[in-house]
């Protein structure tokens, strides 16, 4: 697929109506308003990241899995939309816990209203994920119903295992990460709640059938290592266009491929500046990430990662076509393989 024809999936009509449904489902189950000021500006809150611009693709991952296996948009609607909201209320405190200072174009919510709301709100918003998907049992039965909750609750463990993974590692200033630790925080982190979940969620609602514990698991961690990689690489060139601090991760601090092979590959020179920049608070990481940036295009370190992204997202294609070359061609099908073409590919 040629690249301005994976840039123009997001513009594909099934795509931008299964969004557009995502957005109004969520919008609709919400909260609107309330007399008491307070929980008035909570309600606020609680809308403020899903109404930002966003992708939604693991939504519409969900819905054209489903589609793709028999089943219908309608069935797996509220099923999509919560995994949106588990997006949105995940970022929030993801970005408290990251020191963020954008999200999605605008101000990280901590900053606009004070970290105690923000976490606060995200939490609200997790416990209105948890009311979305009992809202499950008015289109599905009890049993499917239980089984989704299930994904979530295995997504939900699976995540947030990976991110205190990599929260420890800048905690407790570590710098002997290998790349292998790198790449089990990603099948953690990002693989479950971005592709695993979503393909299995969509499976199950069509199918009916609980599903064997590897379904989908080879194809997503693939997808989400390669995901992972390509996020790191676009925080440090895609600029203004990438919806956050350009460096965050930089300047966070985090332990990313990029970070771990310039480690692996730097001088002892460079390496005791690289760690005593990075070791530092955020002041002094602000003040010399570009310093990092240098080094990384000395030591090859976005070459290197971006190889290793192109092994993982060649292996992901590869994965999808065994699973999915046993259903018959069809649009959702279709869209569900160049969305995963755009994932691996994408430049914001």
């Amino acid at each position: 697929m040629k690249k301005n024809n994976v840039e123009n999936i997001l513009n594909e009509p099934e795509i931008r109506e299964n969004k557009r449904l995502v957005d109004e489902t969520i919008q609709r189950l919400l909260p609107e308003k309330h007399s008491i000021n307070e929980i008035n500006l909570l309600y606020q809150m609680m809308k403020d990241y899903p109404s930002r611009p966003a992708k939604s693709l693991r939504s519409s991952v969900c819905l054209l899995t489903c589609q793709a296996y028999g089943g219908t948009i309608d069935k797996a609607l509220i099923t999509a939309s919560s995994l949106d909201l588990f997006q949105n209320w995940i970022l929030i405190h993801d970005d408290v816990e990251d020191q963020s200072e954008l999200r999605r174009g605008g101000p990280a919510l901590h900053h606009k209203y004070t970290i105690p709301l923000a976490i606060n709100a995200g939490d609200a918003l997790h416990g209105k994920m948890w009311s979305f998907l009992y809202h499950n049992r008015d289109i599905l039965d009890d049993e499917t119903t239980l089984l989704v909750i299930n994904e979530f609750l295995n997504m939900l463990n699976e995540t947030t295992e990976g991110q205190h993974m990599e929260l420890s590692w800048v905690h407790e200033n570590q710098w002997n990460i290998k790349q292998d630790d790198y790449l089990i925080m990603c099948k953690k982190k990002t693989a479950w709640y971005t592709c695993i979940t979503p393909c299995r969620l969509g499976n199950l609602i069509a199918t009916n059938t609980d599903l064997n514990k590897n379904d989908f698991v080879n194809f997503g961690e693939d997808l989400g290592i390669a995901f992972q990689i390509r996020d790191d690489i676009l925080n440090l060139i895609a600029g203004t266009k990438y919806g956050k601090e350009s460096a965050g991760d930089l300047i966070e601090g985090k332990r990313t491929l990029i970070l771990i092979h310039l480690l692996e590959s730097a001088s002892t020179k460079d390496r005791e500046n690289i760690e005593n920049i990075l070791g530092g608070n955020r002041q002094m990481r602000e003040q010399n990430y570009k310093t990092i940036l240098e080094l990384i295009h000395k030591y090859n370190s976005l070459q290197f990662a971006t190889e290793i992204a192109d092994k993982f997202s060649h292996s992901a294609l590869t994965e999808f076509d065994k699973i999915f070359d046993q259903l018959p061609d069809s649009r959702s099908k279709l869209l569900l393989r160049n969305i995963t073409e755009y994932i691996v590919s994408r430049d914001w």
